[in-house]
Formats: structure tokens, C-alpha cells, sequence
């Protein structure tokens, strides 16, 4: 009787918990990566943002001050595949937007498939899927848990951007085509035809209508977080003389990829908003209470500062422009979904350095590093020390690739190989660290630069020799900037949690991209994707 009476008084102490587990989780997880935001434009543009939008997310969510990848490259897909899949490219597998294939003899694309066809186009830029990305993600683990019930949909301007946070399993992802199409597509991995509203959203003409003037949201004058409109370290766009607002897209745009330009402005995150609140309504979001996963990348900003730089009024309106369209969405959130009933986390792939040009102009290090000249060097100095011919098969993302072929066939040492171009290239200007495939396959590095590289060595795909130029060093043409290094301006980028389940508060503990996937599965209670090495953060997840 005492047993039957202690296992009751368990069932009945058991059964709220389960309620409250199963009414905490959120009805939709929209998970938003900016691409190409350094952490600094939150607290550089503060005072001109609106309350609704960045300002919302921080002050009522969770912010996380001092957040990095852990990994180098920082580029497009890594980041996006990081953030999804809770690890780094050594187990994902996405060592770069594209990399060369050693065992195919080609370089690849990310997200390219040659095996699935456009659906929306005929265009070869629909022949995308995530079957390269080695691991699940925890919108995977969301369908597996879920029963295929909990759908998912990516959508971003780019491919990569929306089809690997999206996972394997995804309802569907969309990107955007521009040239003369301006629409929204996708491939038969997900489908074999467009659903109804996204035929809809292509044909009402929102798109094409966002080939308009581009001038600035408030008085340029009152943009004093940013350098001068005129100087010398923009590109700008074809057909137009200067760099400077006001921009009239509809006239530039035969000279700048026609429907291609308004990824290249501030518009098309207006453009991938309105998309994400008609996928909201078209896929029915956040009706019930088994979790939807919804995957928002603003794919402008990298467009943007690509072109301008990280210090220009361009960069700066984006963002001011941005601001209102994440408070329209959340706005649009609290209405469709319920004010309180969904979670959405922000972070960024990458972030972005200063134009060496006008670093250089203020007296900072940095500069520019010529890899066609290097390249040549690197191959000259082969042939001469080895007296061989096609030792290298390719140098590509600050990597050198052997020919094993050659190395069997000349009966060469790899490790001596792999010492001496290592030893060569330590030599050059510039170039302030080298790696070894056997020194990142046998040593374990804990912190720095050595680290990032390691975390993001790949055995199967990555190179046998790789390099690492100075601070503020670039592969890159003298206007505009990039990104890809472990150095803190390309590391150091926002992550902040907002909505159902999120306790508000801030920290400046370290955390890592690979923290964001753990923590989501967490807070739904599923299983954590497969490779992930992160932690959960439970500082932020309510009690």
C-alpha cells in the first residue's frame, strides 16, 4: 500500500511538470543571423535606433557582450552552418563558401548540387541543397523530435544562407534571383513546385518595386557614428561617379546585374522581412504547440559593407533601416503568433574589418596581401627545392594542397614537404603564422589564433600547408573590406535571446557561436545536434 500511495503521490507531483515542460517550449524559434555584423555596430548606432527593434532584443532579452567564433575562416557558410549546427568546420565540414575538392580535382561550392534541379527557375542558381554539410542541425533534431510535425523554412537573399540553417530535413529554404527574374526560389530537394503564396509573393511585384531612390533615412548630417559620404575607400556602383547619396537604383540598375543591386542595398532585408511574414502566413507558423523553426538571414548588410566599408554612412543607414524591419517583424510576431509565445536569438556569420586603406590613413597597421604573386612564389620555390613539376595541386583560402600523387610517384617525404613550404612561407612579408596538416592532426591547441585554426581544420577536406597573415592584412581589392580571419574584428559579433523562456540580463562571459545550437535544443527539450561541442547557456534560460 505504501509503495502504491508513494508512486501515486509521484504521478501526480510529475504531471504538472510535464505540462509546464510542454507549455514553456515556444511555438516558433526564429533564429536571425545578420551577415557581416560586428558586435560594435550595436553600441556604435545605439542612439539611433528606434525602441522596437535592436533595442527591444537587448533590453528584454539576454546579451551576450562578449561573444566569438572559435574557429577560423570566418565566412558566409561556416558561420551559418556553425550557428545551426552547434560545432565548428572540422566536424561540419564547411571549411569555406566554397573550397577546393582534392579528391574530385575541382573547387565546390557550399551549397551546389548538380544533382537536384531548380524549382522556380530554370536558372543553374537553383541547383542548391545542404549535402555537404557533414552534421545535423538542431532544426534537424526539432523534425526528428517532432515527428516531422515541427516544420522548418529557411529564407535568405543568398542560397547558403538560407539552405544550411535550415538543415537536411527542412520543409523547404528559399533565396532569392535576381537578374531579370527577381524571385524567390528553391530545388527539388524540398520540392517539386512552389507552394501557392510563394507563387503569389513572386507575381504581386514587391521585389521589382524595391528598384527605387536610395537616399538616407534621416538628415546625413546626423549620421556622426560614421567617416565622411565622399572619400577614397568605396566602391560604389557602376554608373555612378562618386560613392555618395543619394543612389537612383532604378537607373543604375542595367549596370549593376539589374534585380541583382537590391541584395547590394539596404532593401533587401526589407525584401527578405516582407518574405519571412508571408512564409509566417503561407506555412502557418506558430499555430499550435508543437515548435515551428523559422531561419532569417539579412544577407544586405554583407553586400553593403563589402562595397563601403565598415566606417560609411552606407553601412550605417543599412543598419538604421534594419532596426525598423526586425521591430516591424516582431510587431508582426506578437500579432500572428502571440506577444510572449515565440523565441527569436540574433547573431551574425562574421563580422568585418576597417578598410586597411583608411586604417593605414589613421596610422594602423594593415595593408594588403597579393595571393596571385605568393602563389607563383610558393610554386617556384617547390619546383626549384624539389625539382619536381605539379607538386602542388592547388593554393587556395590561405591553404597550399600537395599532390599525393606526385609525392608516391617522386617517392618524396610529406612531412618534409609540408616543413620546408612551411618554413619557406613563415619567410614572407606578412605571412605571422604557418600550420602543418601533421602539427594540427597530432598537437592540441587550447587558445589563439592556433586554436581557431584548428577548430576549423577539416581533415578530410582542408589543405596540407596553411597560413595566416598580419592584423589587418586582406586578400582584397584597395576599396571596400572582407572578412575571414580569427582576429577580433571578424570574431567578435552580437548573440542575443529574446521571448519565451529567456530571462532578461546581460554578461560578458565568454561564449562561442557552437553555445547557440545547444542552448536552443534545450530550451525545446530535444536532442542536441549531432557533432555539437557547445555548451548550453543556461545563465539566460528562465528557471
Amino acid at each position: 500500500m505504501k509503495r502504491y500511495l508513494l508512486a501515486m503521490f509521484l504521478l501526480l507531483l510529475m504531471s504538472p511538470l510535464k505540462a509546464q515542460i510542454k507549455n514553456e517550449k515556444p511555438k516558433l524559434v526564429v533564429g536571425i543571423v545578420v551577415d557581416q555584423m560586428r558586435y560594435d555596430y550595436l553600441t556604435r548606432f545605439w542612439n539611433q535606433f528606434g525602441e522596437e527593434g535592436f533595442k527591444r532584443l537587448v533590453n528584454n532579452g539576454y546579451n551576450f557582450k562578449n561573444n566569438h567564433f572559435n574557429y577560423v575562416p570566418t565566412y558566409t557558410g561556416p558561420g551559418h552552418a556553425s550557428v545551426f549546427t552547434g560545432t565548428t568546420p572540422e566536424y561540419h565540414g564547411i571549411i569555406g563558401n566554397g573550397w577546393f575538392d582534392k579528391f574530385e580535382d575541382r573547387s565546390v561550392y557550399c551549397v551546389s548540387d548538380e544533382s537536384v534541379q531548380p524549382v522556380g527557375t530554370e536558372s543553374e542558381a537553383g541547383k542548391m541543397s545542404p549535402h555537404r554539410m557533414k552534421s545535423t542541425t538542431f532544426t534537424d533534431e526539432n523534425r526528428l523530435h517532432t515527428q516531422m510535425k515541427g516544420k522548418t523554412i529557411g529564407i535568405a537573399l543568398k542560397d547558403r544562407g538560407a539552405i544550411l540553417p535550415a538543415g537536411h530535413s527542412a520543409n523547404a529554404a528559399y533565396w532569392f534571383h535576381g537578374q531579370d527574374e527577381a524571385k524567390w526560389i528553391s530545388s527539388n530537394y524540398y520540392m517539386s513546385d512552389l507552394p501557392g503564396w510563394v507563387k503569389e509573393f513572386n507575381n504581386s511585384g514587391k521585389a521589382k518595386a524595391y528598384l527605387k531612390t536610395w537616399n538616407t533615412l534621416r538628415d546625413i548630417k546626423s549620421y556622426t557614428e560614421s567617416g565622411v559620404d565622399e572619400n577614397n575607400f568605396e566602391f560604389g556602383y557602376q554608373g555612378k561617379e562618386k560613392a555618395t547619396f543619394p543612389y537612383d537604383l532604378k537607373t543604375l540598375a542595367a549596370e549593376n546585374g539589374n534585380f541583382e543591386l537590391i541584395k547590394a542595398t539596404p532593401f533587401g532585408n526589407d525584401l527578405t522581412a516582407e518574405f519571412a511574414k508571408a512564409a509566417v502566413e503561407g506555412e502557418s507558423l506558430g499555430e499550435d504547440d508543437i515548435t515551428d523553426i523559422l531561419t532569417l538571414s539579412f544577407s544586405s548588410t554583407d553586400y553593403v559593407g563589402h562595397n563601403f566599408g565598415v566606417n560609411s554612412k552606407e553601412i550605417q543607414d543599412t543598419y538604421l533601416r534594419l532596426d525598423l524591419a526586425i521591430g516591424d517583424f516582431l510587431a508582426y510576431l506578437d500579432k500572428t503568433v502571440g506577444a510572449g509565445e515565440y523565441t527569436v536569438f540574433l547573431t551574425a556569420d562574421h563580422g568585418g574589418v576597417d578598410v586597411p586603406a583608411y586604417l593605414k590613413s589613421r596610422k594602423i597597421p594593415s595593408g594588403y596581401f597579393e595571393d596571385v604573386k605568393m602563389n607563383e612564389k610558393i610554386e617556384k620555390f617547390v619546383n626549384e627545392e624539389f625539382k619536381v613539376d605539379s607538386l602542388i595541386q592547388n593554393i587556395s583560402n590561405t591553404q597550399v594542397f600537395l599532390d599525393y600523387k606526385v609525392l608516391k610517384e617522386e617517392d618524396l617525404d610529406a612531412h618534409e614537404v609540408q616543413q620546408k613550404i612551411a618554413h619557406y612561407l613563415l619567410q614572407q612579408k606578412n605571412i605571422s603564422r604557418v600550420y602543418t596538416r601533421e602539427q594540427l592532426q597530432s598537437a592540441s591547441f587550447t587558445e589563439g589564433i592556433s586554436a581557431l585554426i584548428q577548430n576549423g581544420f577539416n581533415q578530410e577536406r582542408s589543405g596540407d600547408i596553411l597560413f595566416v597573415l598580419d592584423p589587418g592584412y586582406i586578400i582584397y581589392p584597395e576599396k571596400g573590406t572582407t572578412h575571414g580571419s580569427g582576429f577580433m574584428y571578424d570574431t567578435h559579433v552580437p548573440l542575443i535571446f529574446f521571448g519565451k523562456g529567456i530571462k532578461p540580463g546581460s554578461t560578458f562571459e565568454h561564449s562561442v557561436i557552437p553555445d547557440i545550437a545547444p542552448t536552443i535544443s534545450a530550451l525545446l527539450g530535444i536532442s542536441f545536434p549531432d557533432a555539437s561541442i557547445g555548451r548550453p547557456l543556461v545563465e539566460m534560460l528562465e528557471d
